[in-house]
C-alpha cells in the first residue's frame, strides 16, 4: 500500500467506523458548502477565486488552469466543485493514481464538452506518459492518438474544446515544473483557526438537524487539528453519543465525554499520536531514532507515522525532525506528564 492510500484508509480509520465508511462519506458530501458564499474559511484564496470566475464568465470563456495545493482535508474537492458551479457547468472527476496510461487521460479528455471542468485530485501522481499528454491539452486543446504499433504507427491530433482543469495536491513539490507552469492561479490552503473551525461546526450541526452549544462547537474546534473534515466527523460522533448515551443536547459535557470516548485529547491527539510520543520517550529516551524504528515499534507502517502522525505532532511543537532521527521536545514529555532523563536528545522548546 503506498503512502497516500495508506494515509486515506488510516484516516478513515482513526475518526470514524470503518463499517460505516460510504455513511459517512455521504454525510461530507452533504455537508459541503454549494457556492464561494457559504464557504467559511479561506478567505484569500476565496477573494482569488472569486476575480478568476467573475472575469472568466464576463469574457464568456473558460477560465485559467487551477492548481489548488494544501493538506488532507481543507476543501480542495469542495472547491473544485463550486468553480465547476458558479461557473453554470459540469464537474468530471477523476485522480492521478486512476490514470495509470496516457489512453486513460485521453479518453477523459476526449469526452469533454467545450467549458467543463476536469476536476483531478491527487494530480502529483499522475504517470509521467498521462503528465506529457496533458500539458499539450492544457496549452493547446489537443490530444495525439496514437494509431497503431512499431514503426507504422501514426499521431492523429484531436481538437478539444475550451475547458479548465482543476487539479489538487497535497505534495506541490512533487509535481513537474512543465506541470506546475501550465496552471494559470494557483491557491495554497492553510489550517483553519479556532474561531473558522466553530463556524464550520455551527454550520454543520444545523444542516444535521441538531442544535450545538457554543462551547462544546468551541471544545470540538480546539480538537480539530485545524482540519474542516476531521471537524466534521468528529462533530458527527459528538452527536452520536449524545443520541445514544446523553440527553440529546450537544453541550460541552456531551462534547468533553464523546471526544473521550474516541481517545481525541484536548490537543487533538488521538491514540497513534499519542503512541508515537510515549515510546519516542519511554523506550528511546526521547530519541533521535530513525523513522522506520519508531514506525514498527508502535506497529505502523513508516508511511503512515511519516504523512499522517508527524505533520501535526511537528506543527504542535510535539516532534522535531533532526538529521539523525526524531526527538521529542520538552512540551511533548510535559503533555505525557513524565521527566525527560537528564542525558537525552530531547528539544526543549
Amino acid at each position: 500500500m503506498n503512502a497516500l492510500e495508506n494515509e486515506a484508509e488510516f484516516s478513515t480509520e482513526r475518526l470514524v467506523d470503518p463499517g460505516s465508511a460510504e455513511v459517512e462519506r455521504a454525510a461530507e458530501s452533504a455537508l459541503r458548502p454549494k457556492s464561494l458564499g457559504e464557504f467559511v474559511g479561506q478567505p484569500v484564496v476565496r477573494e482569488q477565486l472569486s476575480l478568476v470566475v467573475d472575469a472568466a464568465l464576463a469574457r464568456g470563456k473558460p477560465p485559467d488552469h487551477i492548481l489548488l495545493a494544501g493538506p488532507p482535508g481543507l476543501g480542495k474537492t469542495t472547491l473544485a466543485m463550486i468553480v465547476a458551479a458558479e461557473l453554470g457547468t459540469s464537474l468530471r472527476v477523476t485522480s492521478g493514481p486512476a490514470i495509470a496510461h496516457a489512453g486513460d487521460l485521453a479518453a477523459v479528455l476526449s469526452s469533454l464538452d467545450e467549458g467543463e471542468v476536469l476536476f483531478i485530485d491527487e494530480i502529483h501522481r499522475l504517470a509521467r506518459p498521462a503528465e506529457e499528454l496533458l500539458y499539450v491539452a492544457m496549452e493547446d486543446y489537443r490530444v495525439d492518438v496514437i494509431v497503431g504499433k512499431g514503426a507504422g504507427a501514426a499521431a492523429i491530433p484531436l481538437s478539444l474544446p475550451p475547458f479548465t482543469v482543476v487539479g489538487a495536491t497535497t505534495r506541490p513539490g512533487l509535481l513537474p515544473a512543465p506541470l506546475r507552469d501550465r496552471f494559470g492561479f494557483t491557491a495554497q490552503l492553510d489550517y483553519y483557526s479556532q474561531a473558522d473551525l466553530q463556524q464550520v461546526i455551527t454550520r454543520s450541526a444545523n444542516l444535521l438537524g441538531v442544535e450545538i452549544d457554543p462551547l462544546a462547537a468551541a471544545e470540538v474546534a480546539k480538537r480539530s487539528r485545524g482540519t474542516p473534515r476531521i471537524a466534521n466527523r468528529l462533530l458527527r460522533r459528538v452527536r452520536d453519543w449524545a443520541q445514544v448515551r446523553g440527553t440529546g443536547q450537544l453541550d460541552l459535557a456531551a462534547a468533553k465525554a464523546a471526544l473521550e470516548v474516541f481517545e481525541v485529547d484536548p490537543y487533538g491527539l488521538d491514540r497513534l499520536d499519542r503512541a508515537v510520543l510515549e515510546v519516542l520517550c519511554q523506550r528511546f529516551g526521547g530519541g533521535p531514532v530513525g523513522l522506520t524504528t519508531l514506525a514498527m515499534t508502535v506497529g505502523e507502517e513508516p508511511e503512515t507515522v511519516e504523512t499522517v502522525c508527524e505533520p501535526y505532532l511537528v506543527r504542535e511543537g510535539f516532534l522535531s525532525r533532526t538529521p539523525r532521527g526524531r526527538v521529542a521536545t520538552g512540551q511533548a514529555w510535559k503533555h505525557l506528564g513524565l521527566t525527560p532523563p537528564a542525558q537525552s536528545g530531547t528539544l526543549f522548546s
